[in-house]
């Protein structure tokens, strides 16, 4: 595929090449019958060749798409994007093929004389008011998407947890047995209290911070992100997810999961894409890849921001319960 794209690169640098040559050896600015012939005949192959491109790419490269999104909002923002793809790729289809199209039928041939429309006020106002009007629906359809998404006042015992960015890292810590998160400033961080965490707020005590996210199958959670130095951005692209973490203020965003990591991993697109990366690691000689749920920062926050990740695990209730029986909380750590 690589070759391919460099001899689309070649073709294309000559093609500019022979019409800047074409350009500066140019006898007359006029162009006449055979110019205009020539040029409605080439829009007309770049028309085929533009349309077999895109068939392509859209056969070729379906293999990179996510599948299905893995909790239960991420469900309505795909159904969201489909829509709006599939309104823009009919309207991008329609009017690329009449513009080439035409450029071709409606060329400059001897004896053939042009007909001056003026206007029709008749077709202004259909075009200028259908597009509104779909824009329109597809703002208020997505405003609606949005706001039911973000909206977490009914909730049923959703988990709350504290993501922390910072360079080049995450940081996690679950709100305890209270399900309150305590108050937290990065004026706090000293030593081990890496996220600033405030130990005066009773709410902490029982606080947990973790280095790797787990979650439960369908239970909500609650996501409050901060940032400790610039701008980052949490990204869990099978959840359909993103939120920016902004330093000085607290962002939110909440989702519920609808697929464990188990169940992932025999997703047939998933098994299909493991299937190929082992394939490429095996003859570098690196071990096998296993897919996990991952947060990433989609910020370009610095050097290292293309490493800044954490493994999300999302697992049965009881599973979940056994884990975070494990886990320290804050004052612990502290204390330890």
């Amino acid at each position: 595929m690589l070759a391919l794209i460099y001899i689309l690169i070649g073709i294309f640098v000559a093609s500019v090449i022979w019409q800047l040559t074409n350009i500066f050896n140019l006898k007359t600015p006029i162009a006449d019958d055979s110019d205009n012939d020539q040029q409605g005949k080439l829009m007309f192959a770049f028309m085929v060749a533009f349309y077999g491109l895109m068939i392509y790419c859209f056969w070729a490269y379906s293999e990179v798409l996510l599948p299905g999104a893995s909790s239960e909002e991420g469900l309505r923002y795909d159904n969201l994007y489909l829509i709006t793809m599939v309104l823009i790729l009919v309207v991008q289809a329609i009017m690329q093929f009449l513009i080439f199209y035409f450029s071709y039928k409606y060329r400059g041939i001897k004896n053939r004389k042009a007909l001056f429309y003026a206007d029709s006020h008749k077709l202004e106002t259909i075009w200028t008011i259908t597009p509104a009007v779909v824009l329109a629906g597809i703002i208020i359809y997505g405003l609606s998407v949005w706001t039911d998404i973000t909206d977490v006042s009914d909730l049923e015992d959703p988990l709350v947890i504290e993501v922390y960015a910072k360079q080049f890292q995450w940081e996690a810590r679950y709100a305890g047995d209270d399900n309150t998160l305590g108050r937290a400033n990065v004026r706090n961080i000293k030593g081990i209290n890496t996220m600033g965490v405030d130990m005066t707020d009773t709410n902490a005590a029982d606080d947990i911070p973790v280095r790797e996210l787990h979650l439960v199958k369908g239970r909500p959670v609650i996501f409050k992100f901060r940032s400790q130095d610039v701008l980052h951005s949490a990204y869990m692209p099978h959840f359909r997810a993103q939120m920016n973490c902004v330093p000085g203020m607290t962002t939110q965003f909440a989702f519920t999961p609808n697929k464990t990591t188990a169940e992932m991993r025999q997703d047939e697109m998933i098994v299909a894409k493991v299937e190929n990366i082992n394939k490429i690691r095996a003859e570098k000689g690196e071990d096998a890849y296993e897919f996990d749920y991952l947060l990433l920062c989609n910020k370009i926050c610095g050097a290292s921001h293309y490493n800044m990740q954490m493994k999300i695990v999302v697992e049965e209730e009881a599973d979940f319960n056994k884990w975070i029986a494990e886990q320290q909380t804050i004052t612990e750590v502290i204390n330890k």
